[in-house]
């Protein structure tokens, strides 16, 4: 069975605390339902930068990926199935689903 990354784009911050603990227990029952299918839970990014071949500058991209998580299915099909329960979405967010190919 292939591994396949939800990548995070975009999406808002919870506004208070109490937001952010509601999106949290929201996430927590999200994953539990995973079971033996999630490899690597959700995982946040912080500060960026780019690197290209003059050198490295500030991520300006608007749309810049924010996250991942790390997920097995049958197809990408089956894959973009569990993205559509994904959490991330309620918060304006976009999920990018690729599979992962072994090199």
């Amino acid at each position: 069975m292939p591994n396949y990354i939800l990548a995070y784009h975009g999406g808002d911050r919870p506004g208070t605390p109490e937001a952010g603990a509601e999106h949290m227990s929201k996430y927590k029952a999200w994953l539990g339902g995973l079971g033996e299918t999630l490899v690597n839970p959700p995982t946040p990014f912080g500060k960026k930068m780019s690197v290209n071949a003059q050198g490295v500058s500030e991520n300006s991209d608007s749309n810049y990926m924010t996250g991942f998580c790390i997920i097995k299915a049958d197809s990408l099909e089956d894959a973009l199935e569990v993205s559509k329960g994904d959490p991330f979405l309620k918060m304006n967010g976009t999920i990018v689903v690729a599979e992962m190919i072994k090199m």
